[in-house]
């Protein structure tokens, strides 16, 4: 039970300092795909550490388990996660607490995903109803871009099989065609990077365990990393100034910029202040061993699982 409880108190750390750490400093605004990727590694490792925990304790507990676990491995390598039999009473429990809540996980994610489908649906039976097929065009034409009639300036996309980019007449009004080609990057900003599914995964987390700071603080983190990354998109390939007017111009009859602007909404500014004054990078050599350093957060519960049984294979 040792190792099984490195592994959690590992996990418990994770979850407890990871935001504090994270939230320091102005960094992640500055390279918020190298920040997405911290808090996936971040995520990965207390993850991590709580499987390999409910894998070995169920090793430890049933041996039906232990035998699927180390059926490749040598006696000596077995031995050397043998337990106490006083102790298999509590890595039984251990074990269904962790499988309860990995279920749990599933079962969430499921959720999340099927409510985002149903989202989608009802958004798209809508704007079918709003625009509606010409005569002879395919059921589903792939990706195209849809124009709704309406006054207020809006674009968004539609993720799936086939993305579509919806945007507004009075979009195409107000916006020049250099701000709309950057709307354009910045959405497909997004499906490239699959940030759909990051969403979900992170949304997931933070709804089926409300009270683990490091999933509460991923679910928000993501949504605002996400769209700064997508803003860097656009702006590298229409500069930024293009961009944040893009913004102002989608965003400007919302009241978004006053004073008593919803928090939520009160991103945007933050938003266009950033694209207009933006600050230095990274260095690259600092940008590589952050990435490095991270990747080796999902590094350490393996290490701390497969350490008993390397050391006894070298003895």
């Amino acid at each position: 039970m040792t190792l099984t409880s490195t592994l959690l108190v590992l996990g418990g750390l994770a979850a407890l300092l990871a935001p504090r750490l994270l939230g320091r400093g102005s960094w992640p605004e500055r390279e918020p795909v190298l920040a997405l990727w911290v808090w996936q590694c971040v995520v990965a490792a207390v993850l991590l550490c709580c499987v390999f925990a409910m894998a070995l304790c169920g090793a430890a507990a049933w041996q039906e388990v232990r035998g699927q676990v180390f059926a490749p491995a040598p006696s000596e390598v077995v031995q050397a996660y043998a337990v106490h039999p006083d102790g298999r009473r509590w890595a039984a429990a251990v074990a269904v607490a962790l499988a309860c809540g990995g279920l749990w996980t599933a079962v969430m994610f499921g959720r999340e995903v099927r409510a985002a489908r149903a989202e989608r649906r009802r958004r798209r039976a809508g704007l079918l109803a709003r625009v509606p097929r010409l005569p002879g065009e395919e059921p589903d034409a792939g990706d195209r871009l849809l124009v709704l009639e309406d006054e207020r300036p809006d674009a968004w996309l539609l993720p799936g099989s086939g993305p579509r980019l919806v945007i507004t007449t009075g979009a195409l009004r107000r916006l020049t065609g250099r701000q709309l080609d950057a709307v354009l990057a910045h959405e497909e900003g997004h499906v490239r990077a699959r940030h759909h599914w990051l969403l979900y995964c992170a949304g997931t987390l933070a709804r089926g365990f409300p009270g683990v700071p490091v999933f509460a603080a991923f679910r928000r983190q993501v949504h605002r990393l996400v769209e700064l990354a997508a803003d860097d998109a656009a702006s590298r390939r229409f500069g930024r100034l293009t961009t944040a007017l893009a913004l102002v111009g989608l965003n400007e009859d919302r009241g978004v910029f006053g004073e008593a602007s919803a928090v939520h909404r009160a991103e945007v500014p933050q938003r266009v202040s950033r694209l207009l004054h933006p600050a230095r990078r990274l260095s690259v050599a600092r940008r590589l061993h952050m990435t490095a350093a991270a990747a080796a957060l999902p590094a350490i519960p393996v290490l701390v699982t497969f350490a008993p049984g390397l050391t006894a294979l070298r003895g």
